[in-house]
């Protein structure tokens, strides 16, 4: 009689659990703290919420390359790579809900929630925007919002 063999259970390894949050998290969900407790007043709570995602995806701002580096550490890391995107998301949401209570649809005809999907991927090109570029492209948001006027750059010094 043939002697049946044991099947041995195979042990995967578990990666350990995500304790700390990356520079970049930490800075998307401040972020859309921010946003997300904007002021009472609607139109003034989009203005503010634009003018601070503007401020903070400069490129002389730290969170462009805070993201850069969290992007491509998670590249190999699926669970860094979720935890990213949630952050982001967390931005993406509070600056949909902003828009919401703004009810603004101008000039462009379409929901809130594709608005802030444009307007955060716009946002974050301004990083890589020659700086000569960047208070039009500033411009241009604001416009497309229907919120107040953009702010205006700083002047430079003669």
């Amino acid at each position: 009689m043939a002697r049946r063999r044991k099947k041995r259970k195979t042990v995967v390894p578990r990666a350990p659990a995500r304790t700390t949050l990356s520079d970049a998290e930490r800075r998307l969900l401040a972020l859309a703290q921010t946003i997300g407790s904007g002021a009472v007043d609607h139109r003034a709570a989009l203005s503010a919420a634009l003018q601070t995602l503007t401020a903070e995806y400069t490129a002389e701002a730290a969170l462009p390359r805070a993201m850069c580096g969290a992007w491509l550490g998670s590249r190999k890391d699926k669970t860094a790579a979720l935890a990213l995107a949630w952050a982001r998301e967390q931005v993406r949401l509070a600056l949909r809900d902003v828009l919401d209570r703004a009810d603004t649809r101008a000039p462009l005809k379409v929901d809130a929630e594709t608005l802030a999907w444009l307007l955060l991927a716009a946002c974050e090109a301004l990083a890589y925007e020659p700086a000569s570029a960047v208070a039009d492209r500033v411009r241009v948001l604001f416009e497309i919002t229907g919120a107040a006027v953009a702010p205006a750059p700083p002047s430079a010094s003669v």
